[in-house]
């Protein structure tokens, strides 16, 4: 019996030009298996050959279709026949009927929870919460675990919420962690990964798809209402939940990452994980080689291009510091890009400023070129402590009035003259 994820998972693995006999080994499958679903253009049900009896012939379908709303139970199902379908049978009948329904269920939870893959393969993620108090305030803290599939081995980041921006931090956090990432990964679908189906395709969300593929790994998504497919991730949230959280107290949100970091090398990675039974650090060493390599790139977060609108003093900001552009653009959008220690700045596609990165905090660029020269007045005038100003390359220093000493000597002999 070949249920469909794992007949979509045969499909996929044949698509990548995997030998038949390589994806039988590695879904613990015949090889006979594999050929007949690799014959099937799309999937199909198993039926089992059964015997209905009589009073329960016309009540098959709306039998199959509701146990398992019902989990399956029989007395549920008797209930609902005679209320809504006028049916007069038995009870056991009915119970004859839901039983083997019922073992075909348990044998695809044991199929799901013994799904596996090998190293540097696929990895799942997902969020887990947490309630804590920090002193006397109560917080509800955002947990972002990404589990390898293989060693079993975690990651886990505090944050504040779940939005994109988070979501991706935490996942360059863990590439960084594990030094590198598997070739896919699995998700449920939060609206941060996709935003539901068009006829059978995944709509991905357009800033993680370019993410996905700026790391180059493959995201995968769950079926709808089928997320224990990543069973594996939800085990390390379970675990974080009831070994990591009871007992302890923080402070605040660093000192909460601190703890759990500290957790995750000294009890998490070290513990003989109840299905694999060996500890998820010791099975890492066997993994650490078929992760795709980081390769020194930057962060996505740098190389992908920003909005900014441009102030009245025509400087956009960038991590701190702030760049010239055209004065003609005050008020308009322009696209922010970071890339090979130069920012270029682009309106509508064309590119209007390119300036090299500075290196320290608060600090302005300006390009004469770009206006009549009033970006270092309105510095001084916005700020009481001014940014440093780089003009062409060199600091600008505050424009100071030189006067002749004489002056000063002027002034002190008046102010001899009106002593009494």
């Amino acid at each position: 019996m070949v249920r469909q994820d794992r007949w979509e998972e045969i499909r996929r693995l044949s698509d990548e030009q995997v030998p038949i006999a390589e994806i039988a080994r590695r879904l613990d499958l015949d090889r006979k298996t594999v050929r007949r679903c690799l014959r099937q253009e799309r999937w199909q049900a198993y039926q089992r050959a059964e015997r209905v009896d009589t009073l329960l012939a016309k009540h098959a379908d709306f039998l199959r279709e509701r146990a398992s709303q019902v989990r399956y139970s029989a007395r549920v199902l008797f209930q609902e026949l005679c209320r809504q379908h006028g049916y007069v049978g038995s009870y056991d009948t009915v119970k004859r009927f839901v039983r083997p329904l019922r073992a075909e269920q348990a044998i695809d939870e044991i199929t799901q929870r013994r799904f596996e893959t090998p190293p540097g393969a696929q990895s799942q993620i997902d969020w887990g919460q947490a309630r804590v108090h920090f002193r006397a305030r109560r917080v509800e803290l955002h947990v972002f675990v990404l589990t390898l599939g293989f060693s079993r081995r975690s990651f886990y980041q505090v944050c504040p919420d779940e939005r994109l921006s988070q979501f991706l931090d935490a996942h360059e956090r863990a590439f960084e962690h594990f030094g590198g990432h598997t070739h896919e990964h699995l998700y449920d679908r939060p609206r941060t990964v996709c935003s539901g189906s068009n006829g059978g395709k995944v709509v991905w969300n357009t800033t993680f798809r370019a993410f996905a593929d700026y790391w180059g790994f493959e995201p995968r998504v769950c079926r709808p209402y089928r997320a224990r497919t990543k069973g594996k991730v939800e085990s390390g949230v379970k675990y974080f939940r009831r070994n990591f959280l009871p007992g302890r107290t923080f402070v605040d949100h660093e000192d909460f990452q601190v703890q759990l970091a500290e957790w995750t090398t000294t009890v998490a990675d070290l513990r003989v994980h109840g299905t694999t039974h060996e500890r998820p650090i010791d099975r890492f060493a066997r993994e650490r080689d078929a992760v795709v390599a980081l390769g020194g790139r930057p962060s996505f977060r740098l190389d992908a291009p920003c909005s900014r609108v441009v102030a009245s003093d025509y400087l956009v900001a960038l991590d701190t510091n702030r760049y010239s552009v055209p004065f003609r653009l005050i008020g308009q959008t322009v696209e922010v890009l970071q890339r090979d220690e130069q920012i270029r700045i682009s309106h509508r596609g064309e590119l209007v400023a390119t300036h090299p990165v500075l290196s320290g905090k608060y600090e302005l660029w300006i390009d004469p070129a770009h206006g009549p020269g009033a970006a270092a007045r309105n510095a001084r005038q916005r700020h009481s402590t001014p940014w440093p100003v780089v003009l062409d390359g060199h600091t600008a220093l505050p424009d100071v009035e030189i006067r002749d000493l004489a002056v000063y000597d002027a002034l002190a002999s008046t102010a001899a003259e009106v002593r009494p």
